[in-house]
């Protein structure tokens, strides 16, 4: 089933049914066809993100989204502005692995004070 027929994923970037978190990640992004290129990632959820894209992307095209540490994660184009491309993702992201990510990229966290 192509993703715009989906009703999850139009509910995901109309309605943004699942938070995102603003956050900076060195990524890599390839589009079907083409050749990798360097990105940084501004916002993710569990459905999709946002990133920079000195290329332009165009609806409905396929891509590959690599973090540092995980496999590439497959996604679709949803749009194209000034430079940022926002994508839903193919599968959602398990929540443990976006939670991760969140932990590792964002000051969002449990604060643990030191004990001397």
């Amino acid at each position: 089933m192509p993703l715009n027929s989906d009703p999850y994923h139009t509910a995901a970037q109309e309605d943004r049914c699942s938070p995102r978190t603003r956050l900076t990640i060195p990524a890599t992004l390839r589009v079907s066809g083409g050749r990798a290129f360097q990105s940084v990632v501004q916002d993710l959820s569990i459905s999709g993100f946002s990133a920079s894209s000195i290329n332009r992307m165009h609806d409905g095209q396929v891509c590959w989204l690599t973090l540092p540490g995980l496999e590439s994660l497959q996604a679709e184009v949803v749009w194209w502005d000034n430079c940022i491309v926002g994508c839903a993702f193919s599968e959602l992201l398990s929540p443990i692995v976006h939670d991760n990510i969140l932990q590792r990229y964002s000051n969002v966290g449990v604060y643990r004070p030191l004990m001397i």
